[in-house]
């Protein structure tokens, strides 16, 4: 943004909080409220609740880009800034309900000591702020902002969730590399040699637990930006567990075919650690894709079909 993008957005600002001095005094105690206990009350192991997720969003936890949700936030508030600007604002008291819903599952946690449950309620906590205070109208604009949320809750660091995604995906590999003629078999979570030359152990990353909570948040914006109707979102999004199993699958089985080939220190290694980066975008084809399908007119592909063959039949040869 330049400097006279800027100015001018502060000048807005100003002029709104001169026209609204209730309401953005009663945004500003709201907003430090809802700092305050998220950022400065310890009230999980002696931290404060973004303090212990951010802590979670670290590699070993398989969940390092939830740390990108509030700029993805942002981001989305941006996108819809045209759409906000010509919306009505008129604060309803539904919000309330919301907000007292976030407040309850607050207390919850503060009871049960379970930082998950409070960060479950912030989606409620800001779409009822939202409401209150600009109405319903805004609240549906910024709805599915506010319920992208939901990803800073660290569940990938929920070892029980992952156990049999792993099982499932070494059995899919165990049986693709038969019918390849691989001679593996597996023990547990541990993929090995008939022979007994190597062997790899499928962890909760590798299993996928890291690109399927990546994969769904991206496949949420997408069809969030890219689809309108409601079912083509619902289909594609759902597909998005199936396209990051996949992706997976094909991963550990390129690692078991490059062992195979006799460079199993290499596979294991640098071909593993770079692999994510290869295999991934394989992922979001399938979603690009299945979007594409989803919205093809098959009546205008049938109707351009006839005329191209018609015109095909008009062609003649006079030898």
């Amino acid at each position: 943004m330049s400097n006279s993008g800027a100015a001018l957005a502060a000048r807005h600002t100003f002029d709104w909080i001169k026209r609204n001095t209730l309401a953005a005094f009663l945004l500003a105690t709201i907003a430090g409220t809802l700092v305050y206990f998220y950022g400065f009350l310890h009230l999980y192991a002696g931290r404060a609740i973004a303090n212990w997720a951010w802590i979670r969003y670290l590699p070993e936890y398989n969940q390092e880009h939830s740390r990108l949700i509030p700029f993805i936030f942002g981001f989305l508030i941006w996108y819809h800034r045209k759409e906000l600007a010509a919306a009505r604002k008129e604060g309803s008291n539904w919000g309330l309900a919301l907000i007292g819903f976030g407040a309850f599952f607050y207390l919850v946690a503060a009871r049960a000591l379970q930082a998950r449950v409070a960060l479950f309620a912030l989606p409620f906590l800001l779409a009822g702020v939202i409401m209150f205070i600009w109405g319903k109208q805004v609240a549906r604009i910024l709805a599915f902002a506010c319920a992208f949320l939901v990803f800073l809750i660290p569940a990938a660091a929920i070892e029980q969730t992952s156990f049999r995604l792993q099982f499932f995906i070494t059995g899919v590999v165990e049986k693709l590399s038969g019918f390849f003629g691989i001679q593996i078999y597996s023990v547990g979570t541990t993929l090995r040699a008939v022979d007994g030359s190597w062997g790899f152990d499928i962890s909760e990353g590798c299993s996928g637990i890291r690109s399927l909570i990546a994969m769904t948040m991206i496949t949420a914006i997408y069809v969030h930006i890219m689809e309108r109707q409601l079912w083509k979102k619902v289909v594609i999004f759902s597909l998005s567990v199936v396209f990051a199993v996949i992706g997976n699958v094909g991963r550990i089985f390129t690692i078991i075919i490059l062992a195979r080939l006799g460079f199993p220190t290499f596979a294991g290694g640098l071909y593993h650690d770079w692999s994510p980066f290869i295999i991934f975008p394989f992922a979001l084809g399938g979603m690009v894709l299945t979007s594409k399908l989803l919205n093809m007119n098959v009546r205008n592909v049938s109707r351009e079909s006839r005329r191209s063959l018609t015109r095909q039949e008009k062609v003649t040869y006079d030898y």
